[in-house]
């Protein structure tokens, strides 16, 4: 006969904060964040209020983790290097779009950037986490293209992440006009203009 099973108490918390990423995303969404509360969490999780306090110190740090865990900002973030910085960087930049612009992100990111002004400890945490590593992506393939001769030396290449995904972010918050894949290759034309070696066409523009 054999003896019963114990039970496996870390596959059971996984489960749990599995439950309660995915029950966040559920309710920001459906709620919105400011009636968002660690209680409807807990029941729609099917975990405990102390379950979730044990893991996470507040609201904006459950919707954080959910929010990394949806968009999976803990994964490999390189980019692309075919050797062509422009066909890279519009895959990029028009996926950053389409991004922004699904219901499942646009919600808890609206979330954490209005909550994160208020708390600078979840603002830190929100940039060296989800923003952080895909702005050093993007500088880690323009550094690439700088020693291919695609950019030119002495580029702050700090300032040319910013140039590109600046505007598509601008666009997102605060709904100046619409973002669409379309805007996201027009920036990228636009901000390879002024960062190419002098002399250098680029793209399609230097093609017969």
């Amino acid at each position: 006969m054999s003896e019963p099973r114990t039970p496996n108490a870390a596959r059971r918390s996984g489960r749990s904060q599995q439950a309660i990423l995915s029950a966040t995303v559920e309710l920001v969404g459906e709620l919105g964040y400011a009636r968002l509360t660690i209680e409807a969490i807990a029941a729609r999780a099917g975990v405990g209020k102390q379950t979730i306090y044990r893991w996470w110190p507040s609201k904006g740090a459950v919707v954080l983790d959910a929010f990394v865990a949806l968009s999976g900002a803990d994964q490999d973030t390189a980019l692309p290097d075919t050797g062509d910085i422009e066909a890279d960087l519009k895959a990029v930049l028009r996926a950053t779009a389409v991004e922004l612009l699904n219901p499942r992100f646009d919600l808890p990111s609206r979330a954490l950037t209005a909550e994160s002004q208020a708390d600078p400890a979840l603002a830190k945490q929100f940039v060296d986490e989800v923003l952080r590593p895909h702005l050093e992506a993007i500088k880690d393939r323009l550094r690439s293209a700088q020693r291919a001769g695609q950019v030119a030396k002495g580029v702050d290449l700090d300032v040319a992440v910013e140039l590109l995904v600046g505007p598509l972010y601008h666009r997102w918050l605060l709904r100046t006009a619409p973002l669409s894949e379309a805007y996201a290759e027009t920036v990228v034309d636009y901000a390879l203009a002024a960062l190419r070696p002098a002399g250098v066409l680029g793209g399609r523009r230097g093609r017969k």
